[in-house]
């Protein structure tokens, strides 16, 4: 750790780097009745620019694809027991281009504090679901997707040298993902990028 913040710390100040980066995600649904819905690992990969006014502050959009959504449990009354019991599930797969625009703040040469807005753009949704009774399927579930979505993003980046960093962000949706339903996205996330 002592050699990797040492490098962190040595390395030369760019004004203006942009490249790719990709991670790992995992995606749920907060609010109002979201109590069966669990969270599910999924994917982004995209492309970074950042430009840097002081050693100190950068802005840093960025243009990801990110798979989203979660699982939601169903449950029904078993009439012979009069219990509750588990009866299939919803899987919610929903993809998004997400826009954040990532204000930067370097605590060190090598890490800094991330906070901004995020616009995204719903390009694809789908719902599976199966049940016991083995009604099972997959629809087309974008009509019931709202288009934009707005949230708010809060990380760290720890840059490992000049030209790779990896990342830790948390964004809160701001508003409902869907149309028939409370849900909004939430998206915990680890990211590897690679500067020019």
């Amino acid at each position: 750790m002592c050699i990797l913040l040492s490098a962190g710390a040595a390395m030369s100040q760019k004004k203006f780097t942009f490249g790719p980066k990709i991670g790992v995600d995992f995606t749920h649904f907060w609010g109002k009745h979201t109590e069966n819905i669990k969270g599910v690992f999924n994917y982004q990969a995209g492309v970074f620019f950042e430009y840097r006014f002081t050693d100190k502050f950068s802005i840093a959009p960025e243009a990801v694809f990110a798979a989203q959504g979660a699982n939601e449990d169903l449950y029904d009354t078993n009439l012979n027991t009069n219990t509750i019991e588990k009866d299939g599930y919803t899987q919610y797969n929903t993809n998004y281009v997400n826009i954040p625009v990532m204000f930067k703040y370097y605590v060190i040469p090598s890490l800094s504090i991330d906070l901004g807005p995020q616009l995204g753009i719903n390009v694809y949704s789908k719902l599976t679901y199966k049940d016991c009774g083995h009604l099972a399927g997959t629809q087309d579930y974008k009509d019931n997707t709202k288009t934009v979505d707005v949230g708010a993003a809060l990380g760290l980046t720890y840059n490992i040298s000049d030209d790779v960093f990896v990342q830790g962000r948390y964004t809160l949706g701001l508003t409902k993902a869907f149309k028939t339903f409370e849900g909004k996205n939430g998206n915990a996330q680890i990211a590897i990028g690679y500067r020019f």
